[in-house]
């Protein structure tokens, strides 16, 4: 439990989401970066008299931080070029939008490239990391299907080598928090094998897999899909494919993109129905237009084109590259849109993707000890406030 801090503590009022279930008249008490106690406002109340007070009552709701392990920029910036200057402007823009922790997700690229971008993130830890915190990597690629490269660059897919996991494991430690794979690929069900006894979350996406291969891959350890439904063998009824498989197998976590455009809300209820027990996960898949105008921009080394808000390959507009989307656009679509509970968003949102990367005992629920990561909604399920560590961080 967190060590009162008098002179650091601050109580919020509100609406408070707790794991037992919403207290209608909340607190939550924050000291020294951390959760000291969130529930019932009738709490030690001489306390109050110590703490400075975010408001003594209040109708707004309070939330934990979004989680988004899926990533790969904002603001005009992308993690494949990124430098101080850069992964600041990235994580400033998405704690505006209610990101707290993020995985910085790499493109399929050539190993150069990916070695560069380990060398920034490692080197942004580092430091204060006053904004979004960057809790590792996202591998998306290169070890991926030619047959599904969508928005990522054929030219740079290779087999998957447990050489170069290895090696960036070794100069890196615990950096790799998910790598997405093609798993009938040759030396996939080793890499997965791999991956998974480092803690390591193991990832299909850019498939041509059967259903009986993401079984296998299930089998041998793998656990998660990204954006479920794009870039892989769909469902049939003779054919089940690798989303019939996802959609099947309870060992494997969905991602889902809720933003209109690569899911329809139908299609995502379906995947939320199935996918009980913490095994949806939201996430952005968010580019470098996010946050700005239409127009044109890059992901990774590939020319996208932004039209009223959808991201397209410039030079094949039936591709999807990416999307413009923030993780509290994509929250209230899933309630507002898909019809989930406040309870079941929340968890897409910020506990299963926490459980995803293995860090649930720290960020992901309101509870003692956990790190003070609080979002403040309205009635409307606007973004008012978010605190970030307990320091509230500039929203405008």
């Amino acid at each position: 439990m967190a060590e009162i801090n008098k002179e650091q503590g601050k109580l919020l009022f509100g609406k408070v989401l707790t794991p037992q279930g919403l207290i209608e008249r909340g607190v939550i008490a924050v000291s020294s970066e951390q959760i000291h106690y969130a529930g019932e406002a009738t709490w030690l109340p001489e306390v109050y008299a110590h703490w400075p007070a975010d408001g003594q009552t209040s109708e707004d709701l309070l939330i934990p931080g979004f989680v988004d392990v899926h990533v790969h920029g904002g603001a005009g910036h992308d993690f494949m070029y990124s430098d101080a200057e850069s992964l600041n402007a990235i994580t400033k823009f998405h704690s505006s939008q209610g990101t707290t922790t993020m995985l910085a997700t790499t493109m399929t690229a050539s190993r150069p490239a990916i070695d560069q971008v380990f060398t920034e993130i490692n080197a942004y830890r580092a430091t204060e990391m006053p904004y979004t915190q960057i809790a590792g990597m996202h591998l998306e690629g290169p070890f991926i299907s030619p047959k599904w490269s969508g928005a990522q660059n054929p030219e740079h897919i290779v087999l998957a080598n447990i050489e170069w996991l290895e090696q960036w494991e070794n100069d890196y430690p615990g950096m790799i928090r998910q790598v997405t794979l093609a798993p009938e690929r040759e030396g996939a069900l080793e890499a997965i094998l791999w991956l998974r006894k480092q803690g390591i979350t193991a990832a299909l996406g850019h498939t041509d897999a059967s259903f009986e291969e993401v079984i296998a891959a299930a089998d041998a350890g793998l656990n998660q899909a990204v954006h479920m439904f794009n870039a892989m063998t769909p469902l049939h009824h003779r054919k089940p494919g690798a989303a019939g498989a996802v959609m099947f197998d309870k060992r494997i976590r969905a991602e889902i993109i809720a933003d209109g455009i690569h899911v329809h809300p139908a299609a995502i209820s379906l995947v939320a129905n199935l996918k009980k027990d913490n095994n949806l996960l939201l996430i952005t898949d968010a580019m470098s237009a996010t946050g700005l105008s239409d127009g044109e921009y890059t992901i990774g080394d590939l020319p996208v084109l932004v039209q009223d808000g959808i991201a397209t390959l410039k030079d094949n507009p039936a591709a999807l590259a990416g999307s413009t989307l923030t993780m509290i656009r994509g929250f209230r679509y899933l309630i507002q849109e898909v019809g989930l509970s406040l309870e079941e968003a929340s968890r897409a949102a910020s506990l299963t993707p926490a459980i995803s990367i293995g860090m649930e005992r720290s960020i992901g629920t309101f509870e003692a000890g956990k790190r003070g990561d609080i979002l403040r909604l309205d009635a409307e399920l606007n973004l008012q406030s978010v605190w970030i560590g307990g320091r509230q961080i500039n929203v405008k």
